[in-house]
């Protein structure tokens, strides 16, 4: 019997291609797609991006409740592409993702999607290949509700407009990538968020500043990339004075169907006419809830009411981002401006007192009894300067807090959505007699080498999770890092357990903030194959934040011939290594350091090289795996090979040991370890019996763009230096090695 659904959908598109009145009854919605490499030029440069039937974002496909689709994809890229359709309820081999459920579609050739509808809502798909959601490909889709449906409310016969937002970047999103595994501090500095040293004395939060690396950590944000430009459906700015034909006037209501298609940009929505009501998350509805403001997670969608106060006037519809460095704007209406008052820049260094005193020294969060779910509370309210604390309030320089009134208070006129408030209109409980499947994970990351993971291990470090059809599969998420993360459930829609009993509300998306511990559950029904959940952050999920639900029994997948093979292509992504290299062209030498290193290992060069016989030259590498869910520990070999002419005199170090400088190649055992302050020690024994210890840190804040580095070790060598960093690529760079004196020059970054 189940081996026979993979081909329902097939079988269906031919009997209504051979069956006239089974067609006339039975709505047949085709589209074809063809994906092409474009030049755009959305923030003041001109970059590579992939477009769709020539559009960025993608078009807005439109059906209604029952209609059998056919979607042709013309790939005419060089590489392979995919199409998921992000909470759509679809065949296993039909949901778009590459290797795992779907055969890649490679270039030049032409997939067909194939799938009858079973519901209605706001939703929108993407490529799942690669990063290449982040250069284009998202696009919207509408599935309208049928007259005759039980749920048809008038809410559903709403004038509405699809607002699609998304995040640009002029950078390569490879580069994005790399950038971020090798803890590369340029886009703090585009978004002026480095929180240096100097910063930190200018606002008097230098101890904060201290106790903040002391536990290891690095600066407070809320987002790790930084975009040129937000976008709404593919424009910074939108003038909507008519719809459907129709002047706006005073009382008219307009359904917004919004849908977060970033690649990972949380939102902040406000809407200078007054308030929003919220009638939709996911697609699936919601019983009414009036606003103020609501922040969408990086691929949530929401269905929101809006009403037009007056007429002859312009209001404003408003999509921030979450870091508050960027806006879009969608403009209702013609007349006077009623303008949207821009979101003020975040407190970091309020964040980053919070976060002291979260954090403990071994990495892990204190939660300090506090019972925190549901976007109820926002630990970043501290950072909103737009929240009026009251005279009583959370005391964030203690853990002596009364937990029965931890609450930030904020100001009453200001109603935020949270997940505890959305109620479904219908019962969504489940049978009781549903057998119950009880699993737990731990959100954990490690920013300093930006690794996303759950319960430690990446993706590829563990196996699939056997689930059965007919069960009640309940996830218990604990977030045990600074970060938002938006998990998303491939294939069925879960049940989020916020205090509604039987009208719980159904999402295929939960955010999960810091610290907060929710509960989700689905049904496992009569569904077959293997189902993705993962971060919907681009960049979290292609560095192993996921896991892959697989129901037993399932049969062969026709699409991928070879499944363990196709597997190991989806497990790749996590394993990938990332490159990176710095040369400093001075006066007294050549310093330069190359790194290659993925998830866990690492391979690192380092040289020296001086312009003559008594500065010589130094080479060390080191090959290495880090330790640990923050991976402060990294046990290595390596080689050594020096020169310096030393004119017959010896150099002995603090252990007596006489040095060899003069001719050496040796290889070692050693570890690294990661101290408070960020200090990295250093432990290597050589072949000759030889020891050495070693204290260094790099790239310590001074300003926004000067850093600091030293290095001292027990061979009586020691080094200082300092860089201003001018682009991303390029700075100005002076040191003082005691091997080779002092030296000033360029650095150069990739």
């Amino acid at each position: 019997m189940k081996k026979n659904k993979i081909l329902i959908t097939y079988l269906m598109i031919l009997i209504l291609s051979l069956t006239e009145s089974i067609a006339k009854e039975i709505n047949i919605v085709e589209y074809d797609l063809f994906v092409r490499d474009t030049i755009v030029n959305f923030a003041g440069e001109e970059t590579r991006a992939i477009s769709v039937n020539g559009q960025i974002p993608m078009p807005s496909l439109t059906f209604t409740d029952g209609d059998s689709v056919i979607i042709r994809v013309h790939n005419l890229l060089d590489e392979s592409t995919s199409f998921h359709w992000h909470g759509l309820l679809v065949p296993n081999e039909q949901d778009g993702v590459p290797n795992l459920t779907t055969a890649p579609i490679e270039p030049n050739t032409v997939h067909t999607y194939a799938f009858r509808l079973r519901q209605s809502g706001t939703y929108w798909y993407h490529s799942h290949t690669g990063l290449q959601e982040q250069i284009g490909m998202y696009g919207s889709l509408t599935i309208n509700k049928k007259k005759d449906d039980p749920t048809f409310r008038q809410l559903d016969e709403l004038p509405s407009y699809n607002v699609l937002l998304s995040d640009w970047t002029n950078m390569n999103p490879s580069t994005v990538h790399r950038y971020l595994h090798n803890a590369n501090d340029w886009f703090a500095i585009e978004k002026g968020t480095v929180q240096s040293y100097g910063e930190a004395l200018v606002e008097g939060h230098f101890w904060t500043k201290i106790e903040n690396e002391w536990k290891r950590m690095l600066a407070m944000d809320v987002s790790d990339v930084y975009y040129e430009k937000f976008l709404i459906n593919g424009k910074n700015e939108i003038n909507l004075p008519e719809l459907n034909n129709s002047n706006f006037k005073a009382g008219d209501k307009v359904r917004l169907r919004i849908a977060n298609g970033s690649a990972s940009t949380y939102f902040w929505l406000n809407y200078s006419g007054g308030k929003l009501t919220v009638i939709a998350s996911d697609g699936v509805d919601v019983e009414p809830v009036e606003v103020d403001r609501l922040i969408i997670g990086v691929s949530e969608t929401y269905d929101v009411v809006i009403t037009i106060p007056e007429d002859q006037k312009q209001y404003q519809f408003m999509a921030t981002s979450e870091d508050r460095i960027g806006s879009a704007l969608l403009n209702f209406g013609e007349g006077e401006l009623v303008p949207q008052p821009p979101l003020p820049r975040l407190k970091y260094f309020e964040g980053m007192k919070m976060m002291n005193n979260m954090m403990n020294m071994d990495g892990s969060m204190d939660d300090m009894g506090m019972n925190m779910e549901l976007q109820k509370m926002d630990m970043n309210r501290v950072m909103y300067p737009e929240i009026k604390k009251k005279s009583k309030k959370m005391n964030m320089d203690s853990k002596e807090m009364d937990h029965s009134n931890h609450k930030m208070e904020e100001e009453k006129s200001i109603v935020t959505l949270n997940y505890k408030m959305l109620k479904s209109p219908t019962q969504t409980v489940y049978p009781k007699e549903s057998n119950v499947k009880t699993l737990e994970f731990e959100l954990t990351g490690n920013m300093n080498r930006y690794v996303w993971s759950l319960d430690n291990k990446t993706l590829s470090e563990t196996d699939k999770i056997q689930i059965k059809a007919g069960e009640v599969v309940r996830i218990i998420l604990y977030n045990n890092s600074m970060m938002r993360h938006p998990m998303h459930l491939h294939g069925h829609f879960f049940r989020v357990i916020n205090g509604q009993g039987d009208y719980a509300p159904l999402k295929n998306v939960l955010d999960i903030m810091p610290m907060e511990r929710d509960t989700i559950e689905f049904l496992a029904s009569e569904e077959y194959g293997d189902w993705f959940f993962h971060c919907h952050i681009l960049y979290h999920m292609m560095s192993g934040m996921g896991r892959v639900f697989s129901y037993e029994n399932s049969p062969p997948n026709p699409q991928l011939p070879d499944k363990e093979a196709a597997y190991d292509k989806v497990r790749s992504d996590d394993q990938e290594f990332h490159f990176m290299a710095q040369n400093d062209f001075a006066s007294n030498g050549n310093d330069g350091m190359l790194m290659y290193q993925n998830t866990r290992w690492s391979l690192s060069t380092e040289w020296r090289l001086g312009y003559n016989d008594h500065h010589g030259y130094e080479l060390e590498t080191h090959f290495g795996r880090y330790i640990g869910q923050m991976q402060w520990f990294m046990p290595f070999i390596g080689v050594d090979a020096r020169y310096r002419k030393t004119d017959g005199e010896s150099e002995k170090n603090i252990f007596g040991q006489t040095s060899t400088k003069d001719k050496r190649i040796a290889f070692s055992l050693g570890a690294e370890y990661t101290l408070p302050m960020l200090l990295i020690l250093q432990a290597e024994a050589f072949h000759d019996g030889k020891v050495r210890l070693q204290l260094m840190r790099e790239d310590i804040p001074i300003t926004a763009r000067m850093r600091m580095a030293f290095m001292i070790n027990t061979d009586k060598e020691y080094m200082a230096g300092l860089k201003y960093i001018i682009t991303r690529n390029i700075g100005l760079s002076a040191h003082y090695d005691s091997d080779m004196n002092i030296g000033v020059g360029i650095s150069i970054n990739y």
